[in-house]
């Protein structure tokens, strides 16, 4: 679906981020910085990431700058106030950035890290999967260590089964 108007995608974007935060939150804070092996990503590395990528790749790019992500380490943010901070820090310059982007600004085309060309509007789209896919890393994390995490649109898949019809059954009104 094509992002015509700014204003709806940042409405929807702040409650895919407030999702992604509800579950940041349920992050032990001693486990900032734990991971399920060595190289991979820790808790502090994915949140310092989401943060960094959306504000200096992202939000660049929507202006058809260059990225200048500054990598996931922790001299951008070290212990578990700082990550956070950050992460919110970024996110509210990128919504700035993206909150001036007019209709002609979303239908241009900007150049990603990879070098393709791309709509604006395909752009902050990609955006959003890219945040998804990381809150599914911090959910498996979190249930490799057995931290209960948050539904994620207020039931649980059991809950779901529970208030579902049966297949070849008609639901009654």
């Amino acid at each position: 679906m094509e992002i015509q108007r700014v204003e709806p995608f940042l409405d929807y974007f702040e409650r895919v981020r407030e999702r992604t935060r509800r579950v940041v939150l349920c992050i032990p804070p001693e486990r900032l910085e734990w991971t399920y092996k060595p190289g991979a990503f820790t808790f502090g590395d994915l949140i310092r990431h989401l943060g960094a990528i959306e504000r200096f790749m992202f939000a660049e790019n929507a202006q058809c700058r260059p990225s200048r992500y500054p990598g996931h380490g922790r001299e951008l943010a070290d212990g578990w106030d700082a990550v956070l901070a950050y992460f919110d820090r970024q996110h509210r310059e990128s919504v700035e950035i993206f909150a001036r982007l007019g209709p002609d600004d979303l239908a241009r085309r900007c150049a990603t890290p990879g070098g393709a060309r791309i709509a604006v509007w395909k752009w902050l789209r990609s955006m959003v999967e890219h945040e998804v896919h990381h809150r599914g890393q911090i959910y498996l994390m979190l249930g490799m260590l057995g931290v209960p995490t948050p539904p994620l649109y207020g039931l649980t898949s059991e809950e779901v089964h529970a208030r579902s019809v049966p297949a070849g059954e008609e639901a009654s009104s």
